[in-house]
């Protein structure tokens, strides 16, 4: 067995793990379990100067947040389940790494996408 992917199941590990911390740190749709889990208030970006509660998680917004820290991790899961289940990992995937690219395109090569 290899300790490292192919090129092709490191492009598709890379492009998921990508597309994964998107939606962990920045998607809209998780706000609300992301805010609950670093204790803000619903509609915490409306309010100007707003201020976060004393029980406001920063060390964990932080982590959420930092592509540097969440990305780590999630690439070090990754790389661990293509370890141990290298097949399977890389057809589950397929459909984020997918995403990851249509998204990338639509940012940057999408005119109407903002």
């Amino acid at each position: 067995m290899d300790d490292a992917p192919s090129w092709w199941e490191f492009a598709l590990l890379s492009l998921a793990v990508f597309r994964i911390y998107r939606l962990i740190a920045e998607d809209t749709i998780l706000d609300r379990p992301r805010n609950r889990l670093l204790r803000l208030s619903a509609g915490w970006r409306d309010v100007k100067d707003y201020e976060p509660p004393p029980e406001y998680r920063a060390k964990w917004a932080t982590f959420f947040t930092c592509p540097w820290c969440l990305g780590f991790w999630l690439s070090v899961l990754a790389w661990l389940a293509w370890l141990l289940f290298p097949t399977e990992t890389i057809w589950l995937t397929v459909p984020w790494a997918i995403s990851a690219v249509v998204a990338l395109i639509a940012k940057n090569l999408d005119p109407t996408e903002e």
